[in-house]
């Protein structure tokens, strides 16, 4: 911080007002298959862990400001999700994270709009709700399809991997996904030689049956494919990509949603600082990190950093201040974080994890963008249809 800032940050501490910051994080559990690997398994507190570091983390310098932080936390079925949000707003709060899936998002988004609330999207990676279902009271700290579609792209090309044999799940998400890829491809040059849908068949996928089922499978499936350089992976539903590695007729590397994976955060990662976050959080958890608690951590810090350097909690001021120039907000990822102001979406650096270490992190090197490296990752705005920010 130069003296400069440090000055008017002091000065901006002795003329600021105390304020009680009162947030929520809302989060629908859906009835779903066990993942494939017991590792996976969802613990009870995602994403409230995050929300709870991050009230310590706002506390700490809120606290010499006479500013205090209060979460609620609230998980529940699909069904009850409305009756949820209403309680919420009858409580008074107006900043709600929320981590749900598309349809669901929009509609508590729109509800909340009624109420001047503003809502955090800490799950949903849809590409349209930056774009065409874009919302001007919806900020998403969770990354796009398109983002985490680039971030891989652009290691595969910087690698000279750019010939791809894509291989997606049958599902809705694994589709998406997959069109993300197609679309990264274009974007950066490489070609998809072949591109195979691998149908979802249903049955259980961490038995006996079902390792052989997709070992038996696999081999056959990929054979015969057009020479390729990497096995680009859209399976989103976690139903076959895991085994690709092991189980392709051509040896070849696996990145998407098997082997190299796109992520924001990853327990496992120790670099830019992050080792003092990973401390912090196992201390007051038990656990280790998740991408959806650190999204939950980004959005309540986001309110942090407005009530800090902009003295408001009112939901359209810390909008207003996270699409300013003004917002910055330290990630542990080597880059300050900021928000793009045409769609809402937090430009952010993207991990590429194989489980236990980041192999990398993009955007890679020599990817250059007229603004910010990190906007080759993601809709630019040329791309982007969203309006409701203007």
């Amino acid at each position: 911080m130069s003296l400069l800032a440090a000055l008017a940050f002091f000065m901006s501490v002795s003329t600021a007002q105390a304020i009680d910051v009162k947030a929520a994080v809302l989060r629908i559990d859906y009835p779903t298959l066990l993942p494939i690997s017991r590792y996976d398994l969802q613990p009870d507190d995602l994403g409230f862990a995050g929300a709870a570091l991050a009230d310590e983390d706002n506390g700490t310098t809120g606290g010499f400001l006479g500013h205090t932080y209060e979460t609620t936390q609230v998980a529940v079925p699909p069904e009850e999700a409305d009756a949820a949000l209403d309680a919420i707003l009858a409580d008074g709060i107006r900043l709600i994270v929320v981590q749900a899936r598309m349809d669901d998002l929009l509609r508590l988004t729109d509800k909340a709009a009624e109420a001047g609330a503003l809502v955090f999207n800490a799950r949903a990676p849809d590409t349209a709700l930056r774009d065409t279902e874009c919302r001007g009271n919806l900020l998403h700290t969770a990354p796009s399809y398109a983002m985490m579609a680039d971030a891989v792209a652009q290691f595969a090309v910087w690698k000279q991997w750019t010939d791809w044999f894509l291989i997606a799940g049958s599902n809705a998400p694994d589709v998406q996904f997959a069109d993300a890829f197609r679309a990264s491809a274009r974007k950066f040059g490489a070609e998809i030689v072949e591109d195979r849908t691998f149908e979802d068949t249903g049955g259980s996928r961490r038995t006996d049956s079902g390792h052989v089922m997709v070992q038996r499978q696999l081999p056959t499936f990929t054979q015969e494919a057009e020479d390729h350089d990497v096995v680009i992976a859209a399976d989103v539903t976690d139903y076959f990509a895991r085994f690709l590695s092991y189980h392709l007729w051509t040896p070849r590397p696996v990145m998407g949603s098997g082997g190299l994976v796109p992520t924001t955060f990853h327990g496992a990662h120790e670099a830019y600082g992050a080792t003092q976050f990973q401390t912090r959080f196992e201390e007051l958890t038990g656990r280790y990190v998740k991408p959806e608690d650190y999204n939950v951590w980004l959005a309540l810090r986001v309110v942090g950093e407005a009530v800090t350097r902009a003295n408001t909690a009112e939901p359209d001021g810390v909008r207003d201040y996270a699409k300013s120039d003004e917002f910055e907000l330290a990630a542990f990822k080597g880059q300050r974080v900021t928000f793009r102001d045409w769609n809402g979406q937090l430009r952010q650096p993207m991990l590429l994890y194989d489980g236990t270490i980041t192999v990398s992190v993009s955007p890679q090197e020599g990817f250059l963008h007229q603004s910010s490296p990190l906007d080759t990752m993601g809709l630019d705005r040329p791309e982007s249809q969203c309006t409701a920010f203007e």
